[in-house]
């Protein structure tokens, strides 16, 4: 399917302008925004067809961000009605944060662009309830529009999906309230489908490769393809259940079934708890992209930003921001080199505390005057020690990361590490590495000497990823205290 963002200031999305926007609103909705709300307002759930729960993205990431947007798109248009085939609202009640004057207007786009261009596949989590198997794009079109100063934004639904969207048969209660606490994509997709299931105390059990792609709204490659159980079960099922199970309404917990000695397959029991009722707020609250304005402000792009607040919360990334924006300014003792580094080591736990700790026990402090960074600046030779230091530091701290690689890997089974080496073997084929390398692998295996370190890299890339050999610089404070300003040793 392919579909085109289009944003225009000229045209109005409908001839007459406000009266169809206005016919658009929801009764209750108007008549709250003229100041006379209903007696009796509730907070009314979306309905979300099973068949869009467990959707498997095939052709780019799904981010939580785009998916809190998508569910609130759905949500209006179920409130506007199955008669239309083209749902419009005001741009601030989907999406605030942004400006859409300046350069905020890109990342608006990038988010609409996703969804009429990310392919899924649509799926029920119970194998044979949804009636039908469909393929399609998040949404079939996007457009902007400004009209007399407001920002509109108009969208629709394939025509294959249109009538089970609006008018589900079968479909699951959503709050999203409380989605809109969720901050990872995999916690929010779990809370999903487990919400559909809460009445029956389970989920039905699928294979846990086919949870990988729901759940981390990624697509599948060979590199997924390759990955152990236990790496998904550490990096998203953990952090997932443990969030569904603080935030939510439910509690989760993972059910392995085993074939032998290996997990093949994966459900979840589901039990309501009480939950103190959340205030009714009808429509629902816009989703919040102005953090990641901000950050690309910073210097970060848009991407890595979304990762960051999936994986350290909303709040914890403001404050982030404020720390990098104040150290941009100050530039001591020396220019910030790569503000993404810098804020997730900041976010990554106690690496402030320990900074400030360690700079107090260095006696360094920012200066608040010229005179005072004069006498605070250290000297050339200083400087070139300090970074011998930390060269030191960073030559230990990978020697240390690539011992317990190794360890990782003697620990798996022989079948296991057998499986492996056959995937390192067909990834030096494609990068073309020396025959005499991959002769020895087939030969020795792969703790020979000249064969090691490609497996290290492998596994590590696969298992931590590409930033597998660079330690944050709280990893770095952590091996300065073990080691000390002396030479380490090769233990």
């Amino acid at each position: 399917m392919t579909s085109e963002l289009v944003l225009t200031e000229q045209t109005p999305l409908f001839e007459a302008g406000a009266p169809e926007f206005a016919a658009a609103v929801p009764a209750p909705q108007r008549r709250a925004a003229r100041g006379r709300a209903p007696v009796a307002e509730i907070t009314v759930p979306l309905r979300k067809p099973v068949n869009t729960l467990a959707i498997v993205p095939k052709s780019q990431r799904i981010t939580s961000l785009g998916r809190k947007s998508y569910n609130v798109l759905l949500f209006e248009a179920q409130s506007q009605g199955l008669d239309k085939d083209v749902f419009s609202a005001p741009l601030e009640r989907i999406i605030r944060g942004v400006d859409f004057d300046s350069n905020d207007q890109e990342l608006i786009k990038k988010h609409l662009r996703a969804m009429v261009s990310t392919t899924v596949e649509w799926q029920s989590p119970t194998t044979g309830e949804g009636t039908t198997w469909n393929v399609s794009g998040l949404l079939a079109h996007a457009r902007l529009s400004k009209i007399r100063g407001q920002v509109w934004v108009e969208w629709s639904y394939a025509v294959n999906l249109k009538q089970e969207l609006l008018q589900p048969t079968v479909f699951a209660r959503l709050s999203l309230e409380i989605i809109s606490q969720l901050r990872s994509h995999a916690g929010i997709a779990l809370y999903e489908i487990c919400s559909r299931y809460k009445d029956i105390g389970r989920t039905s059990r699928q294979a846990w490769a086919w949870w990988r792609p729901v759940l981390s709204g990624r697509p599948e490659n060979e590199k997924t393809a390759k990955l152990e159980y236990r790496i998904f079960k550490r990096d998203t099922l953990k952090p997932a259940i443990a969030e569904v199970c603080a935030i939510t309404d439910i509690d989760v917990e993972l059910v392995e079934h085993k074939a032998g000695r290996f997990v093949s397959e994966l459900q979840f029991l589901i039990r309501p708890k009480a939950r103190e009722a959340l205030p009714p707020r009808q429509p629902p609250q816009p989703v919040d992209l102005g953090a990641v304005t901000q950050a690309r402000a910073l210097g970060i792009d848009d991407g890595r930003a979304e990762e960051l607040i999936e994986t350290y919360g909303q709040q914890a990334f403001t404050e982030g921001l404020d720390a990098l924006r104040k150290r941009l300014e100050t530039a001591f003792p020396e220019p910030l080199r790569d503000p993404f580094r810098y804020l997730k080591a900041l976010l990554s736990g106690e690496a402030t505390q320990r900074a400030a700790k360690a700079a107090a026990e260095r006696h360094e402090a920012p200066a608040t005057s010229p005179a005072d960074a004069t006498t605070a600046a250290r000297s050339e030779e200083d400087r070139a020690a300090q970074a011998r230091r930390e060269a030191r530091w960073t030559e230990a701290w990978i020697r240390q990361r690539r011992e317990q690689i190794v360890r990782d890997i003697a620990g798996l089974s022989a079948e296991e590490q057998a499986r492996l080496s056959q995937a390192l073997l067909e990834d030096m084929e494609a990068r073309q590495v020396h025959p005499s390398i991959r002769k020895r692998l087939q030969t020795s295996g792969w703790q020979h000497a000249l064969v090691v370190a490609e497996m290290i890299r492998f596994y590590a890339v696969g298992a931590i990823g590409d930033d597998w050999d660079r330690p944050t610089p709280e990893q770095l404070l952590a091996i300065a205290g073990q080691l000390g300003d002396g030479t380490p040793t090769g233990r």
